[in-house]
């Protein structure tokens, strides 16, 4: 991991490059991860899916309340959550976090060794762990593919995230649209994707917008949604004791409280057997002062045992979210806390860069794929 020292280093060293990188001197784009085909059998490859957006997608939603998601914030960040960036993103990673060598912001770094923005990303984003998506519907090959990161983790004595997001209906038919053809398939998928867990210390981010993004379903398609996705939280847990599996809590400006906590309940949240608390901020901006403190009311209304926690997505609020509500790609957006399994705070279990920085949203590139300028303006 790089020290504080050598990120401002690298930072001063760059930033009079700022007009050259106008010209784009060196390929913007990762090549999209592929998430097809079967891994060769001497390195099986995670072939990890590009993460889409979790976040509210621009299609409009009956009960409105994505929209209200996107434009609720109205007012400046505060100063706190401003400064974040320079008081927090410094710090180094979690060393029991798992970092997978096959990411595409390591793919970026390995083939651009001469573009001017490589060294500020290397050091502040490629250098730190971030989770690992499973977002195409492949149930030939799900098995080994979870399985080619979390024995990867394990030879290292490290602590692998992963995120399965092939629910059917995902997004509501928004950018990220796709999953599972229907909740019949998706059950087996879990199976399978539970079978290659392993043994070791795992983190699950179940189905980011699942549980907060489900006004879009009937009532009775709710129901079965949050059926199956109890029934995921058992199988994953019963197949690897040693995994946490987090539940969908949206972020602090879309449900209230007591609202997301009654979704989180019908969909298993509070079971031990089934989950290890909620994660929140996926794919979003909110500053972590508000995440805490709205997941922390989640958790209370929630009930449950008492050690359920949470886990924050930190890898792009470090400004906080944007004035007009903005998701897509926001100019000003900056790093947030690094990530680790020990944030200090009651009741939340760890920060975490859930969707890797630098994979864009749709706006300022290919959504899923990373993109270098907006990993530097992120990353400087």
């Amino acid at each position: 991991m790089v020290g504080a020292a050598s990120l401002v280093v690298a930072v001063g060293t760059v930033t009079g490059l700022v007009s050259a990188l106008d010209d784009r001197s060196g390929p913007d784009q990762a090549r999209p991860p592929e998430v097809t085909g079967t891994p060769r059998p001497e390195r099986i490859s995670a072939l990890p899916s590009p993460s889409p957006s979790a976040s509210p997608s621009p299609s409009p939603s009956p009960s409105g309340s994505k929209e209200r998601a996107r434009t609720r914030a109205t007012t400046k960040a505060p100063a706190s959550v401003r400064t974040e960036r320079r008081t927090a993103s410094a710090a180094p990673a979690d060393a029991r976090l798992y970092r997978h060598p096959d990411s595409q912001v390591l793919e970026w770094v390995r083939d651009n060794p001469d573009d001017p923005r490589r060294q500020v990303i290397e050091s502040r984003i490629a250098g730190h762990p971030s989770a690992v998506w499973f977002a195409d519907y492949t149930p030939g090959n799900i098995t080994d593919r979870v399985a080619a990161v979390t024995s990867g983790g394990a030879a290292q004595g490290r602590v692998p995230v992963v995120v399965p997001y092939v629910i059917p209906d995902r997004d509501c038919g928004g950018y990220s649209e796709g999953g599972a053809p229907d909740l019949a398939a998706y059950d087996a998928w879990i199976d399978s994707f539970a079978a290659g867990l392993g043994s070791g210390e795992v983190v699950v981010i179940l189905e980011p917008d699942s549980v907060a993004q489900s006004e879009c379903l009937s009532e009775a398609e709710r129901a079965e949604r949050f059926a199956s996705l109890a029934r995921a939280g058992r199988v994953l847990k019963a197949a690897n004791p040693r995994a946490r599996v987090y539940f969908d809590a949206g972020h602090s400006d879309w449900h209230e409280a007591a609202q997301q906590a009654a979704l989180l309940r019908r969909a298993g949240a509070a079971s031990s057997a089934s989950s290890d608390g909620v994660f929140s901020n996926v794919s979003n901006f909110q500053g972590t002062a508000d995440e805490i403190a709205y997941d922390r009311q989640v958790l209370d209304a929630l009930g449950g045992p008492a050690d359920l926690g949470a886990v924050i997505d930190t890898s792009r609020n470090g400004n906080g979210a944007p004035a007009d509500g903005e998701w897509c790609d926001p100019a000003g957006r900056a790093l947030g806390r690094t990530p680790t399994l020990a944030p200090g705070e009651s009741r939340i279990d760890a920060y975490l860069w859930v969707k890797p920085p630098g994979e864009a949203d749709g706006c300022q590139g290919t959504p899923g794929t990373f993109t270098a300028s907006y990993a530097y303006e992120l990353a400087r």
